[in-house]
C-alpha cells in the first residue's frame, strides 16, 4: 500500500496508508487524521479536502479537472499553484511516499 504523508500547518509530520484506487482524502479520513474536514464525503463539491500537493509529486498527479479547478477558487485557506482537493486524488502505486500539506484551515 502506499504512503502519504500529510504536513500539519505546525510543520508536524503524519503518515498513513492509503489503499491502491482510494482516494487520498478516503486514506485520511480512514485514519482519523485532523485537517481534512470531507463535508461532502468525496463528491467533489465542497472543497474542504484542500491540500498543497508538495511540488516533487506535481507532475505525477492527473490533470485539475474543470469542476475541481472551480472549486479551488472557492477554498478556505488561500490556493496557491499547486493546491489540489484531496478527493481527486486517487492513489496508485507510483504515489508511495506522496507529500500532502494541509492548509490552515478548510472552513
Amino acid at each position: 500500500m502506499p504512503t502519504i504523508h500529510f504536513i500539519h500547518p505546525d510543520d508536524r509530520t503524519e503518515s498513513v496508508e492509503a489503499e491502491i484506487g482510494n482516494s487520498a482524502m478516503r486514506a485520511a479520513l480512514v485514519h482519523g487524521l485532523d485537517g481534512i474536514v470531507a463535508e461532502c464525503g468525496g463528491s467533489a463539491v465542497c472543497a474542504t479536502c484542500h491540500v498543497y500537493v508538495d511540488e516533487a509529486w506535481l507532475a505525477k498527479l492527473e490533470p485539475v479537472s474543470t469542476d475541481e479547478d472551480e472549486l479551488l477558487d472557492g477554498t478556505a485557506s488561500d490556493r496557491l499553484p499547486n493546491s489540489r482537493l484531496s478527493c481527486q486524488i486517487e492513489m496508485t502505486s507510483e504515489l508511495d511516499g506522496l507529500v500532502l500539506r494541509l492548509p490552515a484551515r478548510q472552513t
